[in-house]
């Protein structure tokens, strides 16, 4: 799932320590989300969107995988 909270973060000034301690995570954390290595939960993507005050498919792209049908 693609993502777009480096983007919104950096806008925002925000510091990845920052945000991690805003939602009780580790910057760790937010760095694989960002580099898209790990989908949150459904309760952080929630509380990373509240975060920000942003609905939450204005931040996380779910894109489904197409099949050929051969």
């Amino acid at each position: 799932m693609k993502n777009r909270v480096e983007e919104i973060r950096k806008k925002s000034g925000i510091k990845q320590e920052e945000l991690a301690v805003a939602l009780d995570v580790t910057r760790q954390t937010i760095g694989s989300i960002e580099n898209g290595r790990y989908n949150p939960s459904i309760i952080l993507a929630f509380k990373i969107s509240r975060y920000f005050n942003l609905n939450i498919e204005e931040i996380f792209i779910y894109e489904e995988e197409t099949f050929d049908e051969g």
